[in-house]
This record gives C-alpha cells, sequence and structure tokens, in this order.
C-alpha cells in the first residue's frame, strides 16, 4: 500500500465528485435528502471552482495511483474576528477506509494551515456522524460550537 497526498489535479474532479455523496453522513433525518444531494455536491464543486486560490486547497489522497479520498482546506473567519482554516469537505472511499486515509488527510490540512500561518484548524460535522467525530477527537480537535433545532 503506497499512499500519497496531493493536490488535486483536474483530471481528479469526475472521482472527487463521485465522493461528494459521502458527505451526507451524520446529517439530521428530518432534512430533505434531495436537497442535502444538492447542497454536498455544491460545496465539493465550489471547493474544486476555487482550489487555485491562494487560500484554499483540494487535496486527494491516492493509494496505489488511485484517488480514494479528498480534504478541501480554505480560510475562514469567526464571527469573533478570528481567521482560522477550516476543513470544508473529507471524504474517504467507503473501500479505503480504516486505512489511516482520513487521519493523513486531515494531517495534510493541518501541513496546510501551518504553512499558510494559521494558528487554528476547524471543522464541522453532523452530530449523527459518530465516525468523524471519533476521528477529529483522536486528532486533537475540541467540541466548540453546537447548533441545535426542533421541530414547531
Amino acid at each position: 500500500m503506497t499512499l500519497h497526498i496531493r493536490p488535486a489535479q483536474p483530471s481528479d474532479r469526475p472521482t472527487i465528485l463521485a465522493l461528494a455523496p459521502r458527505l451526507q453522513a451524520g446529517v439530521a433525518s428530518w432534512r430533505e435528502p434531495g436537497a442535502v444531494a444538492e447542497a454536498v455536491e455544491g460545496w465539493v464543486r465550489s471547493s474544486l471552482d476555487r482550489a487555485a486560490e491562494a487560500e484554499q486547497a483540494v487535496l486527494v489522497a491516492e493509494l496505489d495511483r488511485q484517488v480514494v479520498g479528498f480534504v478541501t482546506v480554505s480560510q475562514h473567519r469567526h464571527w469573533a474576528g478570528d481567521t482560522d482554516a477550516y476543513i470544508g469537505e473529507l471524504v474517504v472511499a467507503p473501500d479505503a477506509e480504516g486505512r489511516g486515509i482520513g487521519k493523513a488527510l486531515v494531517r495534510s490540512a493541518l501541513d496546510w494551515a501551518r504553512m499558510h500561518g494559521y494558528t487554528r484548524v476547524v471543522v464541522a460535522t453532523g452530530a449523527a456522524n459518530h465516525a468523524a467525530r471519533r476521528l477529529y477527537a483522536l486528532l486533537g480537535f475540541d467540541d466548540e460550537d453546537v447548533t441545535l433545532s426542533r421541530a414547531v
């Protein structure tokens, strides 16, 4: 197994978009699935379109020369005024899970943030996305904000 993390290339776009539906994991069950699917694909398309900008990156994980995951990282302004790096999307292909690819992608995003002078990296995930929450906790991320909702 040879794992390599590199910047995404235009030729990676179809594979990355094919992985995008995995971002629906952990979304609240009461959210309309079609709208969720459309939103996550839009996030990924937007990240790919802006990947050449200085404060944005899309990194892919290659396992034996096949793209098996990606992470996006960009600039994010917190409401308190701080400017942080932000992991917008993190996806690993189902058949590549459990091999340390998610950890490697997050660590690459942390390296990108460090190289760009950020002192903090933030990420948001669905409350029910237990695997992602475990991964982020394992990598030293702390809970910061909680969004609550209820039907009326």
